[in-house]
C-alpha cells in the first residue's frame, strides 16, 4: 500500500518513530529468511531449462542478463555525499543496484547499493558479480556496461548492442546481433519492472535512513 510511518502510526495508535522501528525490524527478519532465495544456479540447471528463443539465438550458452536500476533518495545534506549520490542519468539523487536474471526470468544475483554516481562498469567489478562466472559463459548486457576485459579475464564472453564506432551505419551482422540481443533483453526490463511495481519503496524517494550505514554492516534498504 505505500503507506507513510505517519499514516500507519495513526491507524495503530503508535508513534511515528515507533512505527519506524517495527518497520526495520521485520524487514531484518524477512531479509535473514529470504535471502536465500537469490542463488546462482548450476550451469547444468540452466541448460535443461533453457527457453526456446535463447536456444535459437545463442545455443546454451547464456547464463545471464545484466541491467542496473535507480532508485530516487532524498538529497543528502554533506556536500560529498550529495555529490556521490547525483546521478546525471536521472537528474536525481539515486542509489543504484546491479542485477542479473536468467534466461528463465528469475532473479540470480543483486547487488548492494551503490551511489548514484557509479558507473554500470564499476558496480559490475565491484559486485562480487564476476566471481560467479564460468569459463564459457555468456553474458548479456546493453551498451554502458564496458566489462569485456574484466569478464575476460574469467575466460568468459560479454555480448552487448553493437555501436557505430564513426562508422556510417553498421555491418548487417551487427544489424542482426542486435535484433536478437534486444529480442531476450526484454526479459531483465520486465522483471525489472514486475519488481516496481510489486515493492512500491523501489518506485518511490527513499529517505536517508534507509540508505545510511554508519555502524551497520548492511544498509535497510539493502535488505
Amino acid at each position: 500500500l505505500n503507506l507513510l510511518f505517519t499514516d500507519l502510526g495513526y491507524r495503530f495508535n503508535i508513534s511515528r518513530s515507533t512505527c519506524g522501528r517495527i518497520f526495520k525490524n521485520v524487514l531484518h527478519v524477512l531479509y535473514k529468511k529470504l535471502r536465500s532465495f537469490v542463488q546462482w544456479p548450476e550451469r547444468e540447471c540452466l541448460c535443461a531449462t533453457m527457453p526456446k528463443c535463447f536456444k535459437e539465438n545463442f545455443g546454451n550458452r547464456v547464463t545471464v542478463i545484466i541491467d542496473c536500476f535507480e532508485i530516487f533518495t532524498e538529497k543528502p545534506k554533506n556536500k560529498e555525499a550529495s555529490s556521490q549520490h547525483f546521478s546525471h542519468y536521472k537528474h536525481h539523487h539515486t542509489i543504484k543496484y546491479f542485477i542479473g536474471i536468467s534466461p528463465q526470468g528469475s532473479v540470480m544475483f543483486i547487488s548492494k547499493a551503490f551511489t548514484g554516481r557509479s558507473s554500470d562498469k564499476f558496480i559490475t567489478e565491484n559486485s562480487g558479480f564476476l566471481k560467479n562466472l564460468l569459463p564459457g559463459d555468456l553474458i548479456l548486457a546493453d551498451r554502458g556496461f564496458l566489462i569485456k576485459d574484466s569478464v575476460n579475464l574469467c575466460m568468459a564472453e560479454v555480448q552487448m548492442p553493437a555501436f557505430l564506432k564513426g562508422k556510417k551505419q553498421l555491418h548487417p551482422k551487427e544489424v542482426e546481433d542486435t535484433r536478437k540481443l534486444a529480442n531476450v533483453r526484454i526479459h531483465v526490463e520486465r522483471v525489472i519492472g514486475l519488481l516496481r511495481r510489486k515493492y512500491k519503496i523501489t518506485s518511490n524517494t527513499l529517505p536517508m535512513f534507509m540508505v545510511r550505514s554508519k555502524y551497520k554492516k548492511i544498509q535497510t534498504i539493502d535488505k
